[in-house]
C-alpha cells in the first residue's frame, strides 16, 4: 500500500517523468532527501520500474492503428509468439483467456502495411483485426 505522499510522488511521475527532484519535494510538501529516499524505497519495491517519454505516433508518420486477435494453429502457439516478438509495429501484446490466444495493438503508417504485416502471420494463426477509430480512454494508472 501507499500512504498520501507516496501516492502524490507516483501521480506527478505518471504525468511528468522528467519533474525535478526539487519541484517533486516542493510539490508533497517534503524535502528533497526525503522524496529521494522515497524514491528509492518505491523503484525497490517494483512500484516505480521505469521513467519514460510518451511519443506521439502520429508525428512519427503512424497515421493507423489496429487491435488484432490472434488464433494460433495448432501446434503453431510458440511460432506464433517468436513471430509476433519479431514484428516491430506490434507494439504490445497480451496472452489472452478465451477464443483467441493474443490480442495486440500495432501501429501502421498506411492499410496496405496492415496487409503486409498479417500476411506474415497466415500461415501461423487466423487474425481477426478491428481498425481504432478513437482512443477514449489514454492509458494511466490503476487506483492508487
Amino acid at each position: 500500500m501507499l500512504d498520501d505522499a507516496d501516492r502524490k510522488i507516483v501521480e506527478l511521475l505518471a504525468a511528468n517523468a522528467r519533474i525535478s527532484l526539487k519541484d517533486l519535494a516542493q510539490r508533497v510538501d517534503l524535502s528533497s532527501p526525503s522524496v529521494s529516499e522515497r524514491l528509492r524505497r518505491l523503484e525497490d519495491r517494483g512500484v516505480i520500474s521505469a521513467y519514460t517519454v510518451d511519443i506521439d505516433p502520429y508525428a512519427l508518420g503512424y497515421t493507423l492503428q489496429a487491435i488484432v486477435r490472434i488464433k494460433p494453429f495448432p501446434g503453431k502457439l510458440p511460432a506464433t509468439q517468436r513471430l509476433i516478438e519479431k514484428i516491430p509495429e506490434f507494439i504490445e501484446c497480451y496472452k489472452v483467456t478465451g477464443d483467441d490466444c493474443y490480442i495486440a495493438h500495432v501501429y501502421l503508417r498506411s492499410i496496405e502495411q496492415l496487409d503486409t504485416i498479417l500476411d506474415r502471420i497466415v500461415d501461423f494463426a487466423e487474425t481477426s483485426t478491428s481498425i481504432v477509430k478513437a482512443t477514449t480512454v489514454k492509458r494511466r494508472l490503476p487506483p492508487l
